[in-house]
């Protein structure tokens, strides 16, 4: 491959820049406290058996761009053989030029397989066959990829009602790499389904050992499950929405939209406002008994296309960036838990790049001395998380708040072949950093600048989320 492609200090446009990123960002321990990896494949320490169920199996941004260049479903997610699908995504590499996936995709075959070859449809054949040898060996299962990538911890995306059976066999296991589990009630939100609803209910009644035929009852059998992630060392919380709800809700209120759709009943939009408010706040409040940080992930527009929903389900690379209104109901619903001295550390992530003030200036208004940089403003999320958008949330922070607290990259991925995205992030954190110091913006002190890039890379997340590390 063209030395000019990819060169080691890719990204690194001066020697400030170099330095930072080759001599302390680059040898940094992986933080990854937000990923979609299946504790299952950790738990049985799984091998993969190709390259393409590693690389293309459950990942919709490469299924996005394999539908815009005109690929059939039956090549990206239907019947296909395997190596038809890795054949046809590596024909369509070529023409990823500027998404960042063509970088991505790259650096993965380069820092797992040390595969330097261009990828498309006339190198494909010797990819497959050098990395499916790699992948043979023990050094690709999934204990090998997280020690080589250096990763201290994950912490994976849990629903309440999950047995969390994969997270005792895995701290059972002597992995080094911490896996925890992370509280995440969608399902607790759909009185508008009751049909899911109900069914889930039932599921957390059964797990939770109670009788869920009350509102009080449901919520005794949230706080009795979020007792036992704690107790299994999850310390974090996390909700997908487009945006909170700007609803009040009494306990009277949900009583009766709690009643209503377990009859069968669906609420209305307005009645799942409120629900949606109330059991916010209740989340809210566990997660400050205990301890916890919160993340609210706001602004996604999902399962746009009604096909694709029916034959796939959800997560089928169908979603889109929203353009609802944050800043009012944010403020209230961080304001009703801080007036009662029940805010949790809270991790605020936006989908719209409109939001970037927004949510950079509403995080300054609940800090409250107790945590440094208590309420963080997210790193780019999902389709954010490219070098434009990193650069763009970087900046924010930085004009707004403190970058020098802020906890930095995670994955947000379901394949174990993303963590170059750390390294990404980290080259574009050592360029901007350079760019400033030669440009005169900020002092050239290595120690205070080493510290910094060292406390974004892993330190901050580190001492802000709590999480055991191993000795």
């Amino acid at each position: 491959m063209s030395s000019a492609f990819l060169p080691d200090d890719f990204l690194l446009t001066t020697a400030t820049a170099r330095r930072l990123y080759h001599e302390v960002a680059k040898d940094q321990p992986i933080y990854d406290y937000h990923c979609h990896l299946p504790p299952d494949q950790i738990a049985a320490n799984k091998q993969f058996r190709n390259l393409a169920e590693i690389w293309l199996g459950g990942d919709h941004y490469k299924w996005r761009a394999l539908r815009s260049a005109g690929v059939n479903e039956d090549l990206i997610t239907g019947s296909a053989s395997d190596y038809d699908k890795f054949l046809a995504y590596c024909r369509v590499v070529p023409q990823l030029v500027r998404n960042p996936l063509h970088h991505w995709s790259h650096l993965e075959l380069r820092r797992y397989f040390g595969i330097d070859l261009l990828i498309n449809e006339a190198n494909a054949p010797k990819i497959w066959e050098l990395a499916n040898a790699e992948l043979a060996t023990p050094a690709f299962s999934t204990h090998s990829i997280l020690a080589a990538n250096r990763v201290a911890v994950v912490c994976t995306t849990d629903d309440p009602a999950d047995s969390l059976e994969h997270h005792v066999a895995i701290a059972k296991s002597g992995l080094r790499t911490r896996v925890y589990p992370t509280y995440r009630a969608d399902k607790l939100m759909a009185v508008g389904a009751p049909a899911v609803f109900n069914a889930w209910c039932d599921q957390l009644a059964a797990r939770a050992d109670v009788d869920i035929r009350t509102l009080s009852a449901l919520l005794d059998a949230l706080d009795r499950r979020h007792a036992f992630f704690h107790s299994l060392g999850g310390r974090l919380s996390d909700h997908g929405l487009e945006n909170l709800p700007d609803a009040d809700c009494s306990e009277a209120e949900a009583r009766a939209i709690f009643e209503q759709t377990r009859a069968g009943r669906a609420a209305t939009p307005e009645q799942t406002a409120k629900w949606v408010w109330y059991v916010m706040v209740y989340l809210g409040r566990l997660d400050a008994k205990r301890g916890w940080t919160k993340q609210l992930h706001l602004g996604a527009l999902r399962n746009n296309n009604s096909r694709l929903l029916k034959r796939l389900g959800a997560d089928a690379g169908v979603d889109s960036i929203g353009d609802f209104p944050q800043a009012r109901a944010l403020s209230r619903y961080l304001d009703t838990l801080d007036r009662d001295n029940a805010l949790p550390k809270v991790v605020l992530y936006n989908l719209n790049p409109a939001d970037n003030y927004v949510f950079a200036t509403m995080i300054g208004n609940f800090q409250d001395g107790s945590v440094a940089g208590k309420i963080q403003f997210g790193s780019g999320w999902w389709f954010l998380d490219q070098k434009e958008g990193m650069e763009w949330q970087i900046n924010a922070l930085s004009s707004l708040g403190l970058l020098s607290k802020f906890v930095g990259m995670l994955t947000d991925s379901r394949s174990f072949l993303s963590y170059p995205r750390h390294e990404y992030f980290r080259r574009i954190l050592c360029k901007l950093l350079g760019e400033d110091v030669e440009a005169g913006l900020i002092p050239d002190d290595a120690a205070a600048l080493d510290a910094l890039v060292r406390d974004i890379c892993f330190g901050n997340a580190r001492d802000y989320f709590g999480l055991e590390l191993a000795k």
